[in-house]
Order: structure tokens, then sequence, then C-alpha cells
């Protein structure tokens, strides 16, 4: 198409050609250079056009702006709260770089500590939470498109090998004589393409499908240890073998609930020599009455509450541990009683046959414990049920939000490092008293407002009086340095109460006059006659 004559007269660089695109816009006529000349025998010489160097707009040229073409990077972004993840989680990305290729370790990474630092967030708005924050910068390159996580999230469900590795990892830190709490939790799943949605017990209540997530705690270092995915109608008596196994559990006492039988893992026990469990039993178990186990012999101490207990060896070499809570037993016999009332039909003999067993718990173990040490081990059972809490309530992880079966099993991969990162997070906010002014959310919330410029030194301490920090408000800057995210700054030295004292002058070193006036001196005179 021809250029008009009044855009080919615009003042432009030599060597240039003014080429018109036919579309209206502001770079409809591009200036391109001349890259070369072509002789041809017998002919004229033959141009050739070279790249784009600018546009004719508004009868004047305008270069290219090659740095405009590149993608723009944020210069400040949120770090607060993707720094508190960072700070406790190197030893995991370390364990995972051992079983999974970089670029894997990165996206997987990323993707679980956005579920910590956004509960909720789905694939799609992944990749948005990873540009606007540090984890961007903590973890560069990570593929977080909607696509690319979900083939991630299949691969890590495909590859049951490299799971089994990293647990393997995380299970050979755990100490023989450690205590290791295992219990499970269901999940709402109504997919129809998997195998793994069915009816649990639970679902006359909920009306859902759901999945089966088996979790093994470390009471002493307060942190999962591994997890595994079940499908909703397996019980967890059935699945209880199958997760020993499949994790190489194979040290430490476990702590399970009256849904995990040591019967169930004979096997398992006889070929894992320092393996032991402590359970409990039911309280119409025939073992209580054939031992004599409701004839206390003292009183546990050391325990804040009054707790009777007795201890007795049985037939088998195991041991049986029961404990009266006075307080238990006085709360679960007015609900007997209240609940009688209720049902307008109070049974006396039924009440004359549970009154002694209120607020009972009898345990079996394989091993001799001191009886506060048994009684202690298992009431910190409840770590685990806060565990399982902040799954499904602060990392809103309580659905599945895929839909095949080993997506479902590598979702569940990543919830399982996101839940150790978050009972860390906890563990490191309660030591250091945050957790004591305000709750989980409240800090996360107030330190993801606590933005910081990209080019700052990731290889040296934060400093709260550096010149990196964004928008951030005092209180936040303290609770970071509790925390252990910023290094306070120096603060100056007090300034001492009062007036300083007057330096005197040289002249004022000589003696002073006497204040007052001076008495009249009277002199007498002797006259002569």
């Amino acid at each position: 198409m021809k250029v008009p004559e009044e855009i080919r007269k615009v003042k432009r660089p030599v060597n240039t050609i003014v080429e018109d695109s036919g579309r209206d816009g502001p770079k409809r006529y591009s200036v391109r250079e001349r890259s070369a000349v072509k002789y041809v025998p017998g002919k004229n010489p033959q141009p050739h056009n070279g790249k784009v160097v600018g546009h004719i707009i508004n009868f004047k040229f305008v270069p290219v702006d090659n740095k405009a073409s590149t993608e723009a990077k944020p210069k400040m972004l949120s770090y607060g709260s993707v720094a508190l993840a960072k700070s406790v989680c190197d030893d995991i990305t370390d364990d995972l770089l051992a079983v999974y290729d970089a670029g894997k370790v990165y996206s997987i990474m990323s993707l679980a500590i956005i579920r910590v630092i956004r509960p909720s967030t789905p694939l799609s708005r992944v990749s948005a939470h990873y540009r606007r924050t540090f984890t961007s910068v903590f973890f560069p390159g990570a593929a977080v498109s909607q696509n690319s996580l979900g083939n991630l999230i299949d691969y890590l469900g495909v590859d049951e090998d490299r799971r089994k590795a990293f647990f393997l990892k995380r299970i050979s830190s755990v100490m023989a004589e450690h205590h290791i709490a295992i219990d499970g939790t269901l999940k709402q799943d109504n997919s129809t393409v998997n195998d793994l949605s069915a009816f649990s017990y639970k679902a006359r209540v909920k009306n859902t499908k759901d999945i089966s997530v088996i979790y093994a705690y470390d009471i002493e270092k307060m942190e999962p240890v591994c997890a595994q995915v079940f499908p909703g109608n397996c019980i967890d008596a059935s699945a209880y073998s199958t997760f020993i196994r499949n994790n190489n559990i194979d040290k430490g006492i476990i702590v399970a609930d009256k849904g995990f039988p040591p019967s169930k893992i004979k096997n398992e026990l006889n070929s894992r020599p320092n393996l032991h469990f402590l359970t409990p039993i039911k309280r119409n178990d025939v073992r209580i009455k054939d031992n004599d186990m409701l004839s206390f012999q003292g009183v546990l101490s050391g325990i804040a509450t009054n707790v009777l207990y007795c201890k007795k060896q049985i037939k088998g070499g195991r041991y049986l541990y029961a404990f009266l809570d006075q307080s238990k037993s006085s709360l679960e016999a007015k609900t007997f009683l209240t609940k009688a009332k209720q049902d307008s039909g109070f049974d006396y003999e039924k009440y004359c046959d549970k009154k002694d067993k209120f607020g009972l718990i009898v345990l079996e173990s394989d091993q001799d414990l001191p009886p506060v040490v048994a009684y202690t081990c298992y009431e910190e059972r409840w770590k685990l049920e806060m565990v399982f809490k902040y799954y499904k309530m602060d990392e809103d992880l309580d659905r599945t939000r895929v839909q095949g079966d080993f997506a479902v099993i590598g979702s569940e991969f990543v919830n399982f490092i996101s839940t150790l990162i978050t009972c860390r997070i906890i563990n490191k906010a309660q030591k250091s008293g945050v957790l004591k002014e305000m709750s989980y959310g409240e800090m996360m919330d107030d330190l993801s407002s606590a933005w910081r410029m990209t080019d700052a030194p990731l290889n040296v301490p934060a400093s709260s009086d550096d010149e990196y920090w964004v928008h951030t408000l005092n209180t936040v800057m303290e609770t970071l340095e509790k925390l252990g995210l910023s290094v306070p700054a120096a603060k100056p030295e007090p300034k001492k109460r009062g007036r300083k004292p007057k330096v005197k002058e040289q002249s004022e070193t000589t003696p002073r006059r006497p204040r007052g006036r001076p008495r009249k001196v009277t002199v007498s005179q002797n006259t002569e006659n």
C-alpha cells in the first residue's frame, strides 16, 4: 500500500523506509531499516529490509522501546507471611530435592506455601498469588499455571515410589523413643470419576461421599510425619496395617485411638522389634473385670487434675493402664442423666452398670511404662486433632477440589506439606508469644501486609531500619521481630532524667562575696578636751 507523501517526509533515521500495514492504529506506519543490498547481474540492486526501528505517529518518528517488549517485573511484593513459611521449610525443600527434579520441587513448594498463606485458593489463581508475593523470589521460575499444576498433581499421584522415598526421609528422623499418634479424618469428595470417593459411616449425617486420609504425627516434634489416602468406605482398622507397611514405620510408640486396635497390626509388630503401641480398649472389655482394673493404686503426680491409676501386667506380657479422671467422671454422669431425662426413660440398672466407669480410660501396651508417662502420651493425642482442625479450618482443605484418583492422591501429598509447614509456623509463633496476642489467622493477615522491595538482599537477615520495607506498620514490624524475620533496629541510649549539671566558668571558681548586706562597722573616736 502506498505511503502518503506527508508521512514519508517525516524526519527519521537514515537508511530506513516507511511501510503501511493498512490497519488503523498508532503503529500503522512502521519504519524499517535497510539491512542489506543484493546485487543481481544485469539488474538493479535489490534492497532487503530489516527490523522495525520505530513508527510514524502524529507525524513524528517514535523509536521502538526494546525494554517494553519484555515482561515487566514488580519492584515490591508481599513479604511477611511467605518469609515466615520459608523460615520453617528449608529442610523440607532439601528432602524433596533428594527425590524430585528441582523444577518440580519449586512448583510443589510454591503451591504448598500458597495454600498456607491463602487458603482455598483454586489452581487457576495460584499464579496470581505467586506473582504478588515473595514466593516468586524464593522459588523463581516455578511452573504455576493452571495446566502445569494440574499435570504436576497427576504426576505426584502416579509416582508412588518417590512419595514413599520422601516419607521415608521424614520417618527416619523419628527417634525410637518418640511417640507417634495415628488417626484419620474424612474429606468431602463427591466425584464420580474416581474410586476413592465413597459413602463413609458418617454419610447418613453429612449425605456426601468422602475420602479417608490417615496421618502419623510425631508428638515430641509436634508435626506430621507421613500421610496416606484411602477410600471413604475403608474403616480405620482395615487401613491400619496397610498404612504401617506402605510408610515403613518401624520404630517409635504408636499412640492410636480405639479405631486402630493392635490386633490388626500383629504381624507388623512381630517383624518390627522397635515398634510398640499404646492403645485404649473398650470399657466393656472383659480384661478390665478379670484383672480388677478398677482397684486403683494411687493418684498420678504432676497432673493438673485428680486422676486415679491402676497398672497391671496381663497374660502375654502386655500391660493394662487404667485411669479415672474424677472431673470427667462427674461431667459424664451429668450428661448421662440429662440425656435420660430428655428420653423420658431413666434406666437405673444401666446407670449402676456405668457409674463406676464414667471418666475411665484403660490403655493397653506392650511396654512397661510409668503410669504418668502412659497417661501423658495418650492425653497429648489431642495435638493430632488440632492438626486436623488446622487442616480443615485454617488451611480450608476439607474438600478435594480435584477429580481423578491420581489427582486426589497428588493433591493430598501437597496438602501434607502445607499441613507440615502450618504446624511448624504455629509452634514457632507459640514459642515467640505472638499467638498470646492474636489468633493464627490475624497473624497471617498482618504479616501479608508487610511488603518489601524485590532487590533486597536475601543472603543477610532483614533489618527493621533498612530501606527495603514498603508501607509496613510498626505493629506488624514488632511481630516480624518477635518471629525472628527482622532484626530490630539499634535503639539510641536512653537520656538521663533531669537537667544536666551546669558547668562552672573559670571566673566563677573564685570565692564569691557573702550574700546579704555587709555589716556597718562602728569606729570609736577619741576627742580631746
